[in-house]
């Protein structure tokens, strides 16, 4: 029977199509601090470990505590992960992301705030969660070149705007 397709049964059926994982809402907040060093603009930045284990740059930020503002935990995270006392001077937008925990997805949003460094010794060691292994501040204009999420990097640009009185 040649061009012809032959159907064949079978009692084997096919398995059934996987649940879908369940979602996890969370919301973080954090941003970017900064201060004059040496006629400077200077940010905060830490390093931390991805989920593959490379070390990358990127703005402080963790998750809200029960009662917690966005801004409040934004200027609580970058004390703890930095150790640089902020005042926030205007929230710089929200990162909205997916990723896959085990056994579920995790749909996270981030808040971001525009920060003046008020005080404190730059060090990763206040951090409670032990994610942040070092800190350093890095001149605005370098930035764009040491942070590893296209989306912080962007909100550089935002946090530029608003210091160089464009926004």
């Amino acid at each position: 029977m040649l061009g012809r397709l032959a159907v064949v049964s079978s009692d084997h059926q096919a398995p059934a199509p996987a649940a879908p994982l369940p979602v996890i809402e969370e919301i973080s907040a954090g941003g970017l601090v900064v201060d004059a060093i040496d006629g400077v603009a200077q940010a905060a930045v830490i390093a931390r470990r991805n989920r593959g284990g490379r070390l990358e740059w990127c703005l402080p930020k963790g998750h809200l505590e029960p009662g917690e503002s966005p801004a409040e935990a934004a200027v609580r995270e970058i004390q703890e992960e930095t150790g640089i006392r902020g005042q926030v001077i205007k929230r710089i937008g929200t990162i909205d992301y997916w990723f896959l925990g085990e056994g579920h997805r995790v749909h996270k949003i981030v808040h971001h705030y525009l920060l003046s460094a008020q005080g404190g010794q730059l060090s990763p060691g206040e951090d409670p969660d032990e994610e942040a292994e070092d800190a350093a501040w890095v001149p605005l204009d370098q930035l764009r070149e040491r942070l590893a999420y296209p989306n912080e990097r962007r909100l550089v640009q935002v946090a530029r705007r608003l210091l160089d009185g464009e926004a």
